[in-house]
């Protein structure tokens, strides 16, 4: 036998590991998921700017639209913040409470070790007040504040039980009550601590009338095997006292980036579902999101999931809740929703076979990402794609547009080409004639950032001033040749009747009526802005645009006329 011969050992070894795969993968295609969505108060933990109530009405009608019933619309406090006023505003239009839930503290204050037994915690009272039935109960059996010699775990689990009952007795005898174990992962690290997680919950298994289930949450700092082995033993507890039917809920902080996977592990090993939001706004860097936790199902072959929810406007309403929230769209490297989630990037990967088309499955077109590893044909497509059909659009335009942008490389100049606006301009520059529906597109194109769109305002009040001058023509938004010539290219050219001049001004006139149209001239603006958005003011703007794009793409005019005279 050779020494050196493993193929026994490795053959053992990878259809173990075969094994346990396709048993997680099982799992997750037969599970039932329960979602309890949290769009509404996760979304504000953490931001600089919390929500109004137009925000929570309008986050909530989106997660509506996602087919989450249930819900948890606050967290309510002494004070009187907007959680309160959405759940009056909840109250006023008859909206359906019977799946809401708020949070609530165990307890209103913990002395010399012991909790506060008489103070009914005010999160509790306004669930009556706002007519919400369900509440989620949070604990932390690590909390250094008890003294748990004085205030022991029966005592603990004496008072839990009061609290449970008070809701049954005040909210709704069918009131869905769960217990968050706030800080799961600390306790489960302890061996005291440990104890008094695993006493809890074989106590709330036991109970009479049995609560809805539990709720665990980490703070992304453990490992994904860690949480996903805790929750098995969760699980086992409550399964062995006949709780099979309680809900085992899992929330994940996204903080050092495990969030994803340790929220599938949770789902591989007990729980049946996730307390989340639709995207990952929210404390320690963000969540593991509803969205790609489903989509993650979906993709394994999941067709329960597809059945309870709308899944197929999970990535709109990501981005919906991701605006209403923070005022901007998602990043665009962002997981499912962004901007970039559905690109192609290798030439010949739409005609890969792949397990799961994510651009399919929400109805859209995946659009080819424009690098220095793209094929020609994609840069050909993405023009087509983009703009329509054109005679320029060939396979030698999209040849040359690849050496540029390689060019543009290898001599430090660093931009993006895959917008409408960063592919319009490598067209012009490659030696192409900007299209009337280039401008089209690229006019219809938001500015996202308040600065960029300020500084192209005050580019257009210049224009509006020359526009002005121009007298019976003033107001039609166009300016003769020789306005704009004196009202933004003097300082790069030093005469306007050389000829030089007059035919590097048709590379502007996309539509050849001797004028300059403003969406003409605001394509290089707002090329200018994307791809260097650290200009400080309209001196600059225009600066910018002119010596690195419309001046380059007037020279290609004058050299491609002199070629042909």
């Amino acid at each position: 036998m050779d020494e050196f011969d493993f193929t026994d050992e490795i053959e053992s070894l990878e259809a173990e590991l075969l094994e346990q795969k396709e048993t997680k993968r099982k799992i997750l295609q037969k599970l039932d998921l329960f979602v309890l969505d949290n769009s509404i108060r996760e979304t504000t933990v953490g931001q600089l700017r919390g929500h109004t109530l137009q925000n929570k009405i309008k986050i909530y009608q989106e997660a509506k639209k996602c087919g989450f019933e249930y819900c948890i619309v606050a967290s309510f406090n002494h004070m009187t913040r907007v959680g309160d006023t959405f759940c009056q505003w909840l109250k006023d239009n008859n909206e359906d409470r019977t799946k809401m839930f708020s949070f609530s503290e165990f307890t209103e204050g913990v002395k010399d070790g012991v909790a506060d037994i008489e103070t009914l915690p005010v999160a509790m009272e306004k669930c009556k007040t706002y007519g919400i039935p369900n509440v989620i109960i949070e604990i932390d059996l690590a909390d250094p504040r008890f003294n748990w010699n004085k205030f022991t775990i029966r005592d603990f689990c004496q008072l839990l039980h009061k609290r449970i009952n008070w809701c049954y007795n005040n909210l709704s005898s069918d009131s869905k009550i769960l217990v968050n174990f706030r800080d799961f992962a600390f306790a489960m690290k302890g061996k005291k601590s440990l104890v008094r997680v695993l006493t809890v919950t074989k106590f709330l298994a036991k109970l009479p009338k049995q609560c809805f289930g539990l709720c665990i949450e980490e703070m992304g700092k453990f490992l994904p095997e860690e949480v996903g082995a805790w929750c098995a033993t969760l699980r086992k507890v409550m399964n062995d006292c006949s709780w099979n039917d309680g809900k085992l809920l899992a929330h994940v902080h996204k903080r050092w980036g495990f969030a994803h996977v340790t929220q599938l592990e949770c789902l591989m090993n007990g729980a049946d579902g996730i307390w989340a939001g639709v995207c990952e706004e929210g404390a320690s860097v963000g969540h593991a999101s509803s969205t790609v936790t489903i989509m993650n199902l979906v993709r394994m072959g999941n067709k329960k999931v597809l059945e309870k929810y709308n899944c197929h406007y999970l990535r709109q309403a990501a981005v919906n809740i991701t605006e209403i929230t923070t005022g901007r769209p998602p990043h665009y490297r962002e997981l499912i929703y962004g901007e970039r989630a559905l690109d192609l990037w290798l030439p010949g990967q739409e005609d890969s076979v792949r397990e799961f088309d994510l651009a399919k499955f929400f109805g859209e077109e995946a659009p080819n990402r424009i690098t220095d590893v793209s094929s020609f044909g994609m840069i050909k497509e993405r023009l087509v794609n983009l703009f329509g059909d054109d005679p320029q659009f060939t396979d030698k335009m999209a040849e040359k547009m690849k050496e540029l942008l390689l060019n543009d490389m290898s001599g430090g100049r660093k931009e993006e080409y895959m917008s409408p606006v960063g592919i319009a301009m490598l067209f012009d520059r490659a030696g192409g004639q900007i299209t009337s529906k280039m401008c089209d597109v690229v006019e219809e194109m938001k500015v996202n950032e308040p600065h960029a769109q300020k500084l192209i305002d005050d580019v257009k009040k210049i224009w509006d001033e020359w526009d002005l001058k121009e007298g019976e023509e003033s107001g039609d938004n166009r300016l003769r040749f020789d306005s704009f010539y004196n009202g933004f290219l003097s300082p790069y050219f030093g005469c306007y009747r050389c000829e030089d001049t007059r035919k590097g001004l048709q590379a502007l006139d996309m539509d050849n009526d001797d004028h300059i149209d403003w969406s003409e001239f605001e394509l290089y603006l707002k090329w200018a802005m994307r791809q260097y958005p650290h200009l400080a003011d309209a001196d600059e703007l225009l600066s910018c645009a002119f010596r690195k794009g419309l001046i380059p793409a007037m020279q290609d005019v004058v050299l491609e006329t002199v070629g042909t005279e």
